[in-house]
């Protein structure tokens, strides 16, 4: 199918004033700060909606899988969106319908009702990031600054993740589950109003441009399954009939889905950045790091609440010097760009965050205090803070300009995945380890008391013990994950020099 440029060709300017280009960072910041925190917040949620709608858990769980699945499936054609139409039009679009999506959310009567406003704000939502990125990639066209700005921009993820359980709680104890959707509404006002102001449109020459539906759609099943089957597969059992239909089909779609794109006129995912090492090696370095972090740390809210006695706020705070140790880090990082080769500074980063992980195997016990989880975090955190504009960096500097859009989503999409990935893994690995740790343990275990409550306790402690060195177990190789990915990177060479940013400005 065939769409039209309707644009006209204007004079090309080579950089945003400097004030502007500062703003146009805080108004993508916002945008991005508003998305993720979204996500974190509505787990927060979960348990009044169940109450609300009067549904069980497992039936309120498919909020975050629908949610997860759309996520996914539209990071791609929003990319590619961006890249065609222009993209302001596409984020102004894509936060536009956040905003109503959130509205929705906040007046849904039943999990129906509440599950498809989800889908809304998912497919809405993930037009952040490809859009977010290039728009960043175009406005800071010195190489330097705009590593320091995307570094500052990736700094927002964190931000959010932390900030998601300091602002809901408070919300929903004092205003009820809606208004975690709710508020949605005058931040996204202001967002969309400082993108309105301050982003220029990036835009080519008028051109007919043929949108791949094929793609989008073989790609769209092949992403649903595999991220379904990720999501499900501990519950369903990976070697369920369910999740075998998954892989099937999953398998299928992504082979149909590299046919079609290898005779695609305008493919939704250009197949010959995978003929570039550099993007290749970039892409498989934050598929590993990330699963190994994400993987891991998504335990630590569980352990503080399950072993800690924390709840949902308290475990927030443990975040605030992650957040503030990736966001000191992630512009330091970016000065080094032009500085260091960034194969140095990405391996020599992501070797701090191994070692962060790390010491959670050492540190984490029932007796552990809060310095004892959030020292490893800011470790963990400006490790990873201080690579990830290097990173970012690279996908935006070896694609020509009119395809940052779609190579940025091509990189969301490996992070997202290799977070579902993680997740899914280390999960599993968890509840194994516990059970084999319980039935070890127990073998050499005596109890010299016949008393009922004796037992009852002594049962409790290995049980106890099992969990806990389960934990150990984890982070311990979620840190020779992420330490893999340390030596992988020193493989990221960029062969030639940045790619021109080449584009109108009107």
């Amino acid at each position: 199918m065939e769409m039209i440029a309707a644009v006209q060709p204007v004079e090309e300017k080579k950089s945003a004033p400097s004030n502007l280009r500062w703003w146009i960072l805080l108004t993508v910041i916002i945008g991005t700060f508003l998305g993720r925190l979204d996500q974190t917040i509505v787990n927060l949620a979960l348990p009044k909606i169940i109450d609300n709608f009067g549904i069980s858990v497992s039936a309120a769980g498919w909020i975050a899988t629908a949610y997860i699945l759309a996520n996914a499936i539209f990071v791609p054609i929003w990319g590619k969106l961006g890249d065609m139409w222009g993209q302001k039009k596409v984020y102004i679009l894509g936060f536009s319908i956040f905003i109503v999506g959130s509205i929705l959310a906040g007046l849904a009567w039943n999990l129906s009702s509440m599950i498809v406003f989800r889908v809304i704000q998912a497919i809405a939502g993930s037009a952040d990031y490809p859009t977010a990125m290039a728009i960043l990639a175009m406005t800071f066209r010195e190489e330097k600054e705009r590593s320091q700005a995307l570094g500052i921009w990736s700094a927002s993820f964190a931000a959010a993740a932390v900030f998601g359980p300091l602002i809901g709680g408070p919300l929903i104890d004092n205003f009820g589950w809606r208004s975690v959707f709710l508020i949605n509404l005058p931040i996204g006002i202001i967002g969309l109003l400082m993108a309105m102001t301050f982003v220029k449109e990036s835009v080519k020459e008028n051109k007919v441009y043929h949108f791949d539906w094929w793609g989008s759609v073989t790609l769209g099943i092949a992403l649903s399954t595999l991220v379904l089957v990720l999501d499900k597969g501990m519950e369903w059992n990976w070697i369920s009939v369910n999740s075998i239909i998954c892989y099937a089909i999953t398998i299928l779609f992504t082979w149909i889905f590299i046919q079609v794109e290898q005779r695609a006129k305008e493919p939704i995912v250009d197949l010959k950045f995978f003929k570039i090492p550099a993007f290749v090696n970039t892409l498989a370095n934050n598929f590993i790091v990330f699963m190994g972090l994400m993987g891991s740390v998504f335990l630590i809210p569980i352990f503080a609440q399950t072993f800690l006695g924390y709840n949902a706020t308290q475990s927030g705070i443990l975040f605030i010097p992650m957040a503030a140790g990736m966001m000191f880090a992630a512009p330091l990082g970016g000065a080094l760009v032009g500085k260091v080769k960034p194969q140095y500074v990405i391996a020599a980063s992501t070797i701090v965050c191994a070692f962060g992980i790390y010491l959670f195997s050492v540190f984490i016990d029932p007796g552990s205090t809060a310095s004892d989880i959030t020292i490893p975090l800011t470790i963990m955190a400006f490790g990873m803070g201080f690579g990830m504009a290097q990173r970012t960096n690279i996908i935006a500097s070896i694609v020509d300009a009119h395809e940052i859009g779609i190579a940025s989503s091509v990189l969301a999409l490996a992070r997202n995945l290799a977070g579902a990935f993680g997740i899914a893994i280390f999960g599993t690995i968890l509840n194994s380890t516990t059970e084999n740790n319980i039935i070890a343990i127990g073998q050499n275990s005596v109890l010299h008391s016949t008393h009922p409550a004796d037992y009852a306790t002594f049962v409790q402690l290995i049980i106890l013990k099992a969990q806990v060195s389960a934990y150990d177990t984890v982070f311990f190789i979620a840190s020779l994950v992420v330490l893999v990915g340390a030596i992988g990177a020193f493989w990221i060479r960029v062969d030639r020099e940045k790619v021109g940013v080449k584009v109108h400005v009107e």
